[in-house]
């Protein structure tokens, strides 16, 4: 920012030399930066071709703040001040902004030499700069006041928080950018929770891209890992032993592990997966436990029952069958369709590979643009006729059941099973939901990893209605639960439905 001369090792020097820990045990004395951090701030001001955009992220507690605060001084009164610019940093709320601010501040007032040369406002959320003229204010975007600025350094605190794709907060922050030549916005925060947060997409676009100007650094477990495997923890948390505490992280990743309603949070927040952070209704670890290859020759024997959820012939149907082996442990087998056609337009839109799970098996492309239940029906006949296996009873939707009925009478197939309508409402589908989990916790469900199945269960949440229990539910309309919510309705025979009284398929509905 201060010409060619500027480089990563001169922000660094001087970060280390004039700002002071703010707060803490190490108050008062110079900062040290850690590896990750230095190699953050080189890939940004040694980029050969410029960097207009540079993003980082990791767990909470890694110095995310005190990083922002120190960068802003080397642009308020260091190498990077540019005379008479504007920065500013922003955040979603009036409280983490002023972090940002208190922390500046009190390096300021820490070091007399910075202290000459910066005047801070309290009032305002500001600082001058007064060597160069620079003007420094810290936004939200619950406050009005950011509007205005034409800030040539604009750095983002924990925009992880938006949810969805744009914030107009940072759009006016970004368009504000556009009368500087090389304006650089910089975004420090955990991971969003969805694929389809703002956040998350800026991250995805880098890694895409391949735009040599965007500078990303994402420190993050593996998805779905052991929540109690260190090595995993310093992935998301590289300052772990340096100033992000071992013990304060196992405590809290240890209570996650014995409480899966926390296990969510724990691995957005501490563990910096792209994880929802609502009460998940599979918790990753739960589902990770069941994920034993299935034994084929277990619905062979049967008793099979398939729990059937329909949609509209442009979109997934999920037919997802169920078996029992002689130790009390429920195999499951999906099948799931989707139309041929526009299968890459769906994945976009989903967010799922779909076109790689048609070519591999794991989904059943038919039809053209659309598919219809005769269609559905003629492949599970196939399909169900190459293993050897007979379906005993469907549970399904009642949801458009009766065209696929008709569909399942003209090719003749599932002719001799019962037919049982599953109210889709929170206290039927709560409590076999309650009866799935329970059996999953025990052990008693196999389910062998299947791709779309797992894609589901990753996505679906468990919303509490009036009845006082929880069933499924999604966030965004891209998502897909349709396998799971099968699944859901298949179980219920080997849990708590064992000896429920059956409410038999009447013929007589589908009579016009």
């Amino acid at each position: 920012m201060a010409g060619n001369k500027l480089t990563g090792d001169i922000i660094i020097a001087f970060i280390e030399r004039y700002c002071f820990v703010p707060e803490g045990a190490l108050v008062g004395k110079p900062m040290v930066l850690a590896d990750f951090q230095k190699e953050f701030i080189r890939a940004i001001y040694d980029n050969p071709h410029g960097t207009r955009r540079a993003y980082l992220s990791l767990a909470r507690k890694n110095g995310k703040t005190g990083l922002i605060a120190a960068i802003l001084m080397a642009h308020i009164a260091g190498p990077a001040a540019k005379r008479n610019s504007q920065i500013i940093s922003g955040a979603m709320t009036r409280e983490q902004a002023a972090l940002v601010f208190n922390l500046a501040s009190k390096m300021i007032r820490l070091n007399p030499e910075l202290d000459s040369v910066c005047k801070v406002v309290p009032s305002g959320k500001k600082i001058y700069g007064l060597s160069a003229g620079v003007e420094y204010h810290a936004a939200s975007a619950d406050a009005a006041s950011s509007m205005g600025l034409s800030p040539v350094l604009a750095i983002l605190d924990e925009v992880g928080q938006v949810k969805g794709p744009v914030s107009d907060f940072v759009s006016a922050i970004e368009t504000s950018q556009g009368a500087h030549e090389t304006p650089l916005l910089m975004a420090i925060s955990t991971q969003s929770p969805s694929d389809a947060d703002m956040f998350s997409m800026w991250l995805d676009d880098a890694e895409r891209s391949g735009d040599p100007r965007i500078v990303s650094h994402v420190y993050s477990a593996e998805p779905n890992c052991d929540l109690l495997d260190e090595t995993q923890w310093l992935k998301a948390n590289p300052a772990l032993g340096i100033f992000r505490s071992h013990d304060d992280l196992k405590t809290q990743l240890e209570q996650a592990k014995r409480l899966p309603v926390r296990e969510p949070a724990a691995r957005n927040l501490l563990l910096n997966e792209r994880v929802a952070m609502e009460s998940l209704a599979f918790p990753p670890s739960v589902w990770r436990a069941c994920d034993g290859e299935i034994d084929i020759d277990v619905f062979r024997k049967g008793p099979v029952y398939m729990g059937l959820d329909l949609s509209a012939r442009n979109d997934l149907t999920a037919a997802v069958l169920t078996a029992e082996d002689a130790d009390g442990v429920m195999h499951v087998m999906p099948f799931v369709f989707c139309p041929t056609h526009g299968i890459e337009d769906r994945a976009r839109r989903d967010r799922a590979p779909y076109d790689v799970w048609c070519k591999t098996g794991f989904m059943l492309p038919l039809g053209g643009d659309t598919m219809d239940f005769d269609m559905i029906a003629e492949a599970l006949q196939d399909e169900l006729s190459i293993l050897g296996i007979n379906v005993d009873q469907i549970l399904y939707d009642k949801h458009m059941i009766d065209h696929f009925k008709a569909s399942c009478d003209r090719v003749g197939v599932f002719t001799n099973a019962t037919w049982v309508g599953v109210p889709q409402f929170f206290k039927d589908m709560g409590v076999r939901l309650s009866s799935l989990l329970t059996q999953m916790l025990d052990g008693k469900v196999r389910h062998g990893g299947h791709p779309v199945l797992t894609m589901a269960a990753s996505v679906a949440v468990a919303k509490q209605g009036r009845e006082g229990v929880s069933a499924l539910a999604k966030n965004l309309s891209t998502q897909r639960i349709d396998p799971v919510v099968a699944m859901v309705m298949a179980a219920w025979p080997f849990g708590d439905g064992r000896d429920a009284p059956v409410e038999a398929f009447d013929v007589a509905q589908f009579v016009v």
